[in-house]
């Protein structure tokens, strides 16, 4: 019985958690929200079901150094009804960057797959752009899928992408 009564409490304190990490995007600016409705319309448009957004799916970050909160939305984690590969195929997940812009717009400056990135360390110089490292499909490079291929962009409110040689 008392082996019982701690399932029940686990599996109880667990429901709890997932709960408090549920997203919830009308937080955010109306620029980001219509980046994440990109993730409904997929899967409606796949006849999927309902989206569940992790709790990562949206970075709050200073990108461009000027003091303003920017954005990534990342889909890795995204699952369309049962599905987890909708947003991500070989060469990664769709990924939108969003800055800030002075008159507290907000606009996209990124939107493409990534397998994979990581912001290099905050600048030297304060209020500098901040540089993410990404890792591309290997075609960005001049080679094919597995093979690597690693760009780095410093971040500003001027768009961007990377193309294929």
């Amino acid at each position: 019985m008392r082996y019982l009564i701690l399932l029940l409490m686990l599996l109880t304190s667990a429901a709890r958690a997932d709960d408090a990490v549920r997203f919830d995007p009308s937080g955010y600016p109306p620029g980001v929200q219509k980046a994440l409705r990109y993730a409904n319309e997929e899967c409606d448009s796949q006849d999927g079901g309902a989206v569940t957004f992790a709790p990562d799916t949206v970075r709050k970050l200073d990108l461009t150094g000027d003091g303003r909160d920017d954005y990534i939305v990342d889909f890795r984690d995204t699952k369309c009804g049962e599905r987890e590969t909708t947003y991500c195929g070989t060469g990664g997940c769709v990924m939108t960057i969003l800055v800030t812009l002075p008159d507290g717009s907000v606009r996209p400056v990124f939107d493409g797959h990534v397998r994979s990135y990581k912001i290099v360390a905050p600048p030297v110089k304060r209020g500098a752009a901040r540089t993410i490292r990404f890792d591309l499909h290997g075609s960005y490079c001049g080679g094919f899928g597995a093979q690597a291929c690693v760009k780095e962009k410093a971040i500003t409110s001027t768009p961007f992408a990377f193309k294929q040689p």
